[in-house]
C-alpha cells in the first residue's frame, strides 16, 4: 500500500520512471484465471493527474482540474486540486488531457489477408462451388461466421504506433469477404488478449470485395450486390424455420449477430449510395465507411440519412516537373488533392453524422497531421474530437465505458501539451486502461544551450535546442564551419555522434550541475578505436525553443469549386430545364407531317409544347434555328458507357442488375452527348445464356445514377446466343451448356424451374390466415423472380445473336413458353428469317457495316438494316462502343448508300425506332407535341458528315452547347493550371514517384470488371 498521501512528480527523469513503475504495476484484477510465476503485485493503481486543462468530453472543458483513477477506471474529474489520500500525484501543469480516439475501422491484430493468384475464369476450368470445408455458405465471400476476437493477437509494435496518433481502441476487422463477421473491440495496450478485448463483437461487417474467395461467382460489383441480397433474403427464410432442413453456420452467424451495428465498406460516395439502396430494400441501417470524397455529391450522401466513417487519407501532391506526364493527370484527380481536405468540414455542414477513422492502414503515420488539416479546412474542433470520441463510442453501443472522461469509465485518455488539433502539439502520453504509455518523451529544459566541447584533440561549441519533442544540436568548428551532430537523451545519458572531417564521433555520458550549469561528460570512441574521455561544459542556457513548434496553419486559400460531375467538363451548378423557343429551324419530326421547314418549337416543362410558325414566349431562351436541323435526340438501344462492370460469370446472371453499377462520372457520357444522343439501354454483355438486368437511362450529365434511369420505363434483360456463352475459347471449361443443344435446353430449365418457383409460392398465398400462421413462407428466390417477370410478360428480352439458327431456337423456346421476344441485337443475320421475325414479333438491332470481326460474324452485310426494315421489322442501328455511339448519325446516313433507304428513314433507325424497341415511343423519338422535350439542334444536314450537335437538349435542359464546350475547354485548361502551379514546388514532391492517372477502360460485350 501507498502510506504517503500525496507524491507530487514534477522532475521531468522522475515523471518518466513513474511511468515505468505504473506500466510495471498490474492490476490486482488482472487475469485472476492465470498461472502466476513471479511475486505477487497486488498494489491498487491509484494516480491523480493535477493542475492540467482536462476536456472531458468534446463540449466540455475543465481548467485548472485534476483526474482521479484507480485501477484502470476514472473515479471523477473535478476543478480544484485537492489530492485524495492514498494517491499518486502527477502535476500536469500546461498539459491537456483529451479522450483517447477510438477507431471504428481497422485491421489492428488480425490475420493478413493473403489474396490467391489471378485467375481468368473465361480461359481456365470454373469454380462453381465453395472449397469452405464444413457446413458454411454455398458461396466462399459469405464469412459471417468470423469473429474477429477469436483471432485476435497483440501486436506491440503496430500498438505503439496507433497510441503516438492518439488511439487508444480499435474495432478490429479481418476484410475478407462480402460478409466478413463481426469485430472486436480492443484497447491497444501492451498486455494479454484477455486484458485488452473491451467488447468481442461490436459490428457485423459487409463489403463490395469477394476477397480471398476463389468461387467464379461473383466476379462483377452488380453480382456482388446480387449475392449479398439473396444472402439477405436467405436469411431471413432460413431463421424462420423450426426445423432447418440443412445446416448453414454462415447464416447462424448473421441471424445471431442480428442485432450488432452493421457497418459496410464502400470505397466512395457512388458504392455508399449503393450500399444505402441495399440497406433500404431490408429495412435496416448500415454505417458505411466512405471513401473520403463524399464532398464530390454531397446531397446525395446527405438524402442518404446514414451515418458515415471516413478516412482522411488525402492525396499527396503529384511531381509536375515532368510536362509530359502532368498531362497525363486528369483534371479530376488535381481537383481531389486540393478539395479531399475540405471532405470532413463538408459533411459537418451539412449535418451528416459521421465518424473519422485512420484507414488505411499506410496513412496511421499521417494520421494527426491530416486531423489538424481537416480543422484547418473548416472541420470545427468539437466535431473532429466528437468523431474520434463519442460517436465511434455511441455507434459501436461502448458509451458507457468509453468516449468521455466520466466517473465509471475506461482511464484511457491522452496527455498533450497544447491544443490537440494545431499544428505542432504533441501528444506526450496515452493511457490505456490506466496504464500510461509514454508517446514522446519531454525533454529537459536544463540540457538546452550553448556548451564548449572537448573530445581528443577536437573542441568546438556544441548547440543544443529543443524542436518538438526532440532534441537538435550542431558543432561550431574553430574554422566556423558547422557540423550536425545526432544527440538524444537515453533515460537521463547523454548520447552524440558526429562526423568532422572524415573521422566519427560515438560519445556517452552523464550529467551533473556545476553553479547551476549543466555539464555533460563521459567516455566515447573516435572511428571505433580506443575509448576518448570528453567534456562538453554548459556557457549560456536556453538557446533555440523549447516544447512545440506551434505552426500558425492558414487553412486553405483559393479552393476550386466542386463539379457535377466531378470531372472536366462538370459544372459548379447542376444543369437545369428551362424555356427554350427554337426558330426558323429545318424539323425532322419523325411522324406523318414528315420534315417541316422554317418552323418554331418551343419547349416548356421539360415537354415539346407547340410546334408552329411565329411562336412567342415569355422568358424563355431563344435560340435562332436558321439553316439548322432540330432532330429527335438519338437513342443507343446496346450500350456498356456508364457502367462499373459489364459481365457476371453466372450462366444465369438474371438476378444482377445494371442499374446498380450505373456510373454516372463517365465521360462517355459527355461525349455521347457530343453525338447528339440522349439517352441509351446499358446492358449486360455476352459472357452468359441469361445475362442481367438492363437500365435505360437519359444522358443528364451532372445528375446521380438515379437520376440517369428513365423512371416509369419497362424492364429489359440481356440475353446471348454464340460463341461466348458456350465458352468456345476454352478448353478446360466444365460450364454447362458447351452447345447449342445445351444452350436451348439451359433456357427451358430456367423457365421452368420459375414455373416450379411460383406454383410454390401460389400454394402458400391460397392458404388461410390461421394456416399461414404456422406455415413458413417459400424461399425468395431473386432469379426466379427475374424469370416469373419474363414469362409473364412483365420484363422484356435483348438477346445478343449473330446466326439465324440460334435465333431460330430461341424463338421457338419464347413461344413454347406463351412469350414474344423483344429485340435480337446484332442479329447479324437477321435478313436471312427477316419473314420469320415479323411472324413472332421481335425486333432487330444491328450494326451499320460491322462484319467479319469474328468467326460466327462472318455472314454479315450492310445491307441487314434494310432489309429486316422492308420485312417489317422494327430495325434500329446500334453501337455497341463508345467510340461509335458518338456518330450514330453516321451510321445512319450508311443506309441510304445500303439499301436505298430515305434519309427519313434511316434518322428513324437511331431514333424513333430504337425508342420503339425499349417500348420508350410514347415519349421519345419523335417531335410531336406532348412528347418529352429532348432533341438536338444540328448545324446542318443531321446525316452528313460535315454537321455536329450545336445543343443536345433533354427534358428542356441544354446539356451540351457547341459553344459552352469551346468556354469549358479554356476554363478546365485554366483551372488545371492553377492546380498545377500550387502543386509546383511543394515540400515533399521532389521525393515522390512520377504518378499519373489511372486510366479509365472502354467496356464492350465481352468486357470483365475482375475482383482479384
Amino acid at each position: 500500500m501507498i502510506k504517503s498521501p500525496t507524491m507530487k512528480m514534477k522532475k521531468t527523469f522522475g515523471y518518466l520512471f513513474f511511468l515505468g513503475i505504473m506500466l510495471s504495476m498490474g492490476s490486482s484484477l488482472a487475469q485472476e484465471t492465470f498461472p502466476k510465476n513471479d511475486v505477487l503485485d497486488a498494489r491498487p493503481d491509484r494516480v491523480v493527474l493535477t493542475h492540467a486543462t482536462i476536456i472531458t468530453a468534446p463540449t466540455q472543458v475543465l481548467e485548472n482540474a485534476m483526474l482521479v483513477i484507480q485501477d484502470g477506471k476514472v473515479v471523477s474529474v473535478q476543478t480544484g486540486n485537492q489530492v485524495p489520500k492514498g494517491y499518486l500525484e502527477i502535476d500536469l501543469s500546461g498539459r491537456y488531457i483529451y479522450p483517447s480516439f477510438i477507431d471504428m475501422f481497422g485491421e489492428y491484430g488480425q490475420p493478413e489477408v493473403k489474396r490467391p493468384p489471378f485467375r481468368n475464369p473465361v480461359l481456365s476450368r470454373e469454380q462453381i462451388q465453395s472449397n469452405t470445408k464444413g457446413p458454411y455458405n454455398a458461396n466462399e465471400a459469405i464469412k459471417s461466421q468470423y469473429n474477429s476476437s477469436e483471432n485476435f493477437t497483440v501486436d506491440k509494435k503496430l500498438a505503439s504506433k496507433w497510441r503516438a496518433q492518439g488511439f487508444g481502441a480499435v474495432a478490429t476487422i479481418r476484410r475478407d469477404g462480402i460478409a466478413r463477421g463481426t469485430a472486436a473491440l480492443v484497447a491497444l495496450g501492451e498486455d494479454t488478449e484477455n486484458n485488452l478485448v473491451i467488447n468481442s463483437k461490436v459490428a457485423d461487417h459487409y463489403s463490395f470485395d469477394k476477397g480471398t474467395s476463389t468461387q467464379d461467382y461473383p466476379i462483377s460489383p452488380m453480382g456482388t450486390i446480387a449475392l449479398l441480397r439473396q444472402t439477405f433474403y436467405d436469411a431471413k427464410w432460413y431463421g424462420a424455420q423450426t426445423d432447418s432442413p440443412f445446416s448453414d453456420l454462415s447464416l447462424d452467424a448473421m441471424l445471431a449477430n442480428g442485432n450488432l451495428p452493421k457497418i459496410m465498406e464502400a470505397d466512395g460516395w457512388l458504392t455508399a449510395l449503393r450500399a444505402d439502396k441495399i440497406a433500404d430494400e431490408f429495412g435496416f441501417e448500415f454505417i458505411i465507411k466512405g471513401g473520403g470524397d463524399e464532398y464530390q455529391r454531397i446531397m446525395e450522401v446527405k438524402d442518404m440519412k446514414a451515418p458515415m466513417i471516413i478516412p482522411i487519407d488525402f492525396p499527396k501532391a503529384y511531381d509536375v516537373s515532368d510536362p509530359y506526364s502532368t498531362k497525363k493527370i486528369t483534371l479530376a484527380d488535381l481537383k481531389h488533392w486540393e478539395l479531399a481536405p475540405t471532405n470532413p468540414a463538408s459533411l459537418e455542414h451539412n449535418s451528416i453524422p459521421f465518424a473519422i477513422t485512420s484507414f488505411p492502414p499506410e496513412n496511421l503515420p499521417e494520421f494527426l497531421k491530416n486531423l489538424r488539416k481537416s480543422v484547418a479546412y473548416g472541420l470545427s474542433k468539437t466535431a473532429a474530437l466528437s468523431s474520434l470520441t463519442t460517436v465511434p463510442a455511441k455507434w459501436l453501443g461502448v458509451d458507457q465505458d468509453l468516449g468521455t472522461l466520466e466517473a465509471g469509465k475506461m482511464a484511457n485518455f491522452i496527455v498533450t501539451d497544447g491544443d490537440l488539433f494545431e499544428p505542432g502539439t504533441q501528444i506526450m502520453d496515452n493511457w490505456i486502461e490506466g496504464k500510461p504509455y509514454m508517446v514522446s518523451a519531454p525533454i529537459s529544459e536544463s540540457i538546452l544551450g550553448e556548451y564548449d566541447l572537448s573530445v581528443g584533440g577536437l573542441k568546438a561549441v556544441l548547440s543544443i535546442i529543443g524542436k518538438g519533442p526532440k532534441y537538435q544540436a550542431e558543432l561550431t568548428l574553430t574554422d566556423g564551419s558547422k557540423e550536425k551532430v545526432e544527440f538524444k537523451m537515453d533515460g537521463d545519458l547523454p548520447v552524440l555522434k558526429f562526423t568532422v572531417k572524415g573521422s566519427q564521433y560515438n560519445l556517452k555520458g552523464w550529467t551533473k550541475q556545476e553553479k547551476g550549469m549543466t555539464v555533460l561528460n563521459g567516455t566515447g570512441t573516435l572511428n571505433f578505436g580506443e575509448d576518448q574521455p570528453w567534456t562538453a561544459r554548459m556557457k549560456e542556457k536556453g538557446r533555440g525553443t523549447l516544447g512545440a513548434q506551434k505552426i500558425q496553419d492558414k487553412g486553405p486559400v483559393d479552393l476550386g469549386e466542386v463539379f457535377y460531375p466531378f470531372l472536366a467538363f462538370g459544372s459548379p451548378e447542376k444543369i437545369a430545364s428551362r424555356s427554350i423557343l427554337i426558330t426558323d429551324v429545318t424539323v425532322w419530326t419523325n411522324e406523318d407531317e414528315g420534315i417541316l421547314m422554317d418552323t418554331d418549337v418551343l419547349l416548356e416543362n421539360g415537354k415539346i409544347a407547340k410546334i408552329g410558325t411565329d411562336l412567342s414566349a415569355k422568358d424563355a431562351l431563344v435560340l435562332d434555328g436558321t439553316g439548322k436541323h432540330l432532330t429527335p435526340g438519338i437513342i443507343d438501344e446496346h450500350s456498356h458507357i456508364a457502367l462499373g462492370g459489364i459481365n457476371e460469370m453466372a450462366p444465369n446472371s438474371g438476378m444482377v442488375r445494371m442499374q446498380d453499377v450505373i456510373d454516372p462520372d463517365d465521360p462517355g457520357i459527355y461525349r455521347a452527348l457530343a453525338g447528339g444522343v440522349v439517352a441509351a439501354q446499358l446492358l449486360h454483355g455476352s459472357s452468359d445464356p441469361i445475362g442481367g438486368q438492363s437500365a435505360l437511362v437519359k444522358f443528364k450529365w451532372g445528375e446521380d445514377a438515379k437520376g440517369l434511369l428513365i423512371q416509369g420505363a419497362d424492364p429489359f434483360i440481356k440475353f446471348a446466343l454464340g460463341e461466348n456463352v458456350k465458352r468456345s475459347k476454352n478448353n478446360v471449361s466444365i460450364r454447362f451448356p458447351r452447345s447449342l443443344m445445351g444452350v436451348e435446353q439451359f433456357y427451358t430449365n430456367a423457365f421452368t424451374e420459375a414455373l416450379d418457383y411460383k406454383k410454390e409460392w401460389d400454394a402458400y398465398r391460397s392458404l388461410g390466415t390461421k394456416e399461414k400462421r404456422t406455415a413458413v413462407e417459400p424461399r425468395k428466390n431473386i432469379l426466379h423472380e427475374t424469370m416469373l417477370e419474363i414469362l409473364e410478360k412483365k420484363r422484356f428480352i435483348t438477346a445478343h445473336s449473330y446466326q439465324d439458327k440460334e435465333m431460330l431456337m430461341l424463338m421457338e423456346v419464347a413461344e413454347r413458353f406463351g412469350f414474344a421476344l423483344n429485340t435480337f441485337t446484332h442479329a447479324l443475320e437477321g435478313y436471312r428469317i427477316a419473314d420469320r421475325m415479323k411472324e413472332h414479333g421481335v425486333g432487330g438491332s444491328t450494326f451499320s457495316d460491322r462484319w467479319n470481326y469474328k468467326w460466327e460474324a462472318r455472314n454479315g452485310t450492310p445491307y441487314n438494316a434494310p432489309i429486316m426494315d422492308r420485312e417489317g421489322v422494327v430495325t434500329a442501328l446500334n453501337s455497341d462502343s463508345g467510340e461509335t455511339m458518338r456518330h450514330l448519325n453516321h451510321e445512319a446516313a450508311k443506309m441510304v448508300r445500303y439499301g436505298g433507304l430515305t434519309p427519313e428513314e434511316a434518322l428513324k433507325m437511331v431514333t424513333l425506332n430504337p425508342a420503339r424497341l425499349l417500348h420508350l415511343d410514347d415519349t421519345m423519338g419523335s417531335i410531336k407535341v406532348g412528347k418529352s422535350a429532348d432533341v438536338v439542334l444540328w448545324t446542318g444536314d443531321p446525316l452528313s458528315l460535315y454537321s455536329k450537335p450545336e445543343k443536345t437538349i433533354i427534358e428542356g435542359a441544354i446539356y451540351f452547347d457547341l459553344a459552352k464546350d469551346a468556354q469549358l475547354r479554356r476554363e478546365n485548361s485554366k483551372e488545371r493550371a492553377r492546380l498545377l502551379k500550387k502543386m509546383e514546388g511543394l515540400e515533399g514532391t521532389e521525393n515522390v514517384s512520377t504518378r499519373i492517372s489511372l486510366e479509365r477502360l472502354e467496356f464492350h460485350c465481352e468486357s470483365l470488371e475482375m475482383q482479384y
